[in-house]
């Protein structure tokens, strides 16, 4: 199983459970991503993103990404992108 890191998070938006990251390369719906940090380690596949509150089904290098999340994220915890 290959994984491609695509970005890390900036911040965790609890009530609703949403984390923000900046990307350092494309993702786009459907892609399987893998959380890991400290304390965080889990899967799951991208079902919907959001740049500045408008829902996007791809997003470029540099770009700042909304994406609800299933489990607590933290600051700077690695996200990748995993293949099969």
């Amino acid at each position: 199983m290959a994984q491609t890191e695509v970005g890390r998070i900036d911040k965790y938006f609890r009530k609703v459970g949403v984390a923000a990251l900046e990307l350092s390369t494309t993702i786009a719906v459907g892609d399987k991503l893998r959380f890991s940090g400290a304390t965080t380690n889990f899967e799951m596949k991208l079902e919907s993103m959001q740049i500045d509150h408008e829902v996007v089904e791809s997003a470029a290098a540099g770009a700042d990404v909304g994406i609800a999340v299933p489990e607590r994220v933290r600051r700077s915890d690695t996200v990748y992108r995993v293949s099969d």
